[in-house]
């Protein structure tokens, strides 16, 4: 029975969640029920295409990803794949009627990790929207569970969101970026001239973008609210953590926020979410 098989492959992307990421699979935790497949289904996607480019550098990455995105569209088409990761997301495209327009601009951003190694400023924000905007949205299209206007009303603060997030990881991987990979993502910027002025000003940039990301979580409906919340709790805990370091700091090793104090962040989202004190 396909079910059966419907049931391992979201156990697959689950799995890959968890080995991955402990923070997203602990805010997928506070989501409701309802959603948890969907979202696992995301991610999974979203991390092997990210590995593809990141991973596998005695591999053809370009064969690989190609590929990939193959598959992805049969799968979609077809409503099956014998991919277990690719089978769970084709299931969360067909059930929310997620966009291709937004897996085209996820999948075109990947090929962009092939290609470009210095990001021009329209390079960084077309990167942003694949790599990280669209990636909200895809999940608002589960949080919406159909209704358009709700997803339209919250679509600008699921982008705001998704961007403060992906800037954030752009800034805490700043080094392994570079020298691991040749990259980097913001623009007009070499890793010799950060300094505390730059650096200043890519965390004013993030703030506006968490700004109005916080403003969306309100207004998300409270079956998805407080998963997102935490996520956010996790990654503004994170930012505050980085600019209270030297710009040579973050240069250095990549900022943390340790299981323990993860834990009670969570902890004191629901709190406060219980409490409606978003």
């Amino acid at each position: 029975m396909k079910a059966l098989f419907d049931q391992v492959s979201y156990k697959t992307s689950k799995m890959v969640t968890r080995q991955y990421s402990t923070s997203f699979s602990l805010g997928i935790r506070f989501l409701n029920k309802d959603f948890h497949k969907s979202i696992y289904a995301i991610y999974g996607f979203v991390r092997f295409a990210d590995e593809i480019v990141d991973s596998f550098h005695d591999y053809d990455k370009k064969q690989l990803l190609d590929e990939f995105k193959r598959d992805t569209y049969l799968s979609i088409e077809r409503g099956i794949s014998l991919n277990p990761i690719l089978n769970s997301f084709q299931e969360a495209v067909n059930k929310y009627k997620i966009d291709n327009v937004l897996i085209e601009s996820f999948l075109k951003s990947m090929t962009m990790d092939l290609e470009k190694k210095v990001y021009t400023e329209e390079d960084y924000k077309e990167y942003i929207l694949g790599s990280a905007e669209v990636v909200g949205l895809m999940c608002l299209c589960v949080f919406t569970e159909g209704d358009k206007n709700a997803y339209k009303q919250l679509k600008p603060y699921a982008m705001a969101l998704g961007s403060a997030f992906q800037k954030i990881n752009f800034l805490r991987d700043l080094n392994a970026d570079y020298v691991g990979l040749g990259r980097n993502y913001f623009p007009n910027l070499s890793l010799s001239e950060l300094n505390e002025k730059s650096k200043v000003e890519i965390e004013k940039d993030i703030q506006l973008d968490f700004d109005k990301g916080l403003q969306g979580i309100k207004m998300l409906p409270k079956k998805s609210r407080l998963g997102v919340y935490v996520a956010y709790i996790y990654y503004i805990s994170l930012f505050n953590k980085i600019k209270k370091l030297n710009h040579k700091n973050i240069l250095e090793s990549r900022v943390r926020i340790p299981n323990s104090q993860k834990m009670v962040l969570f902890a004191g989202s629901y709190v406060r979410n219980g409490l409606n004190m978003l």
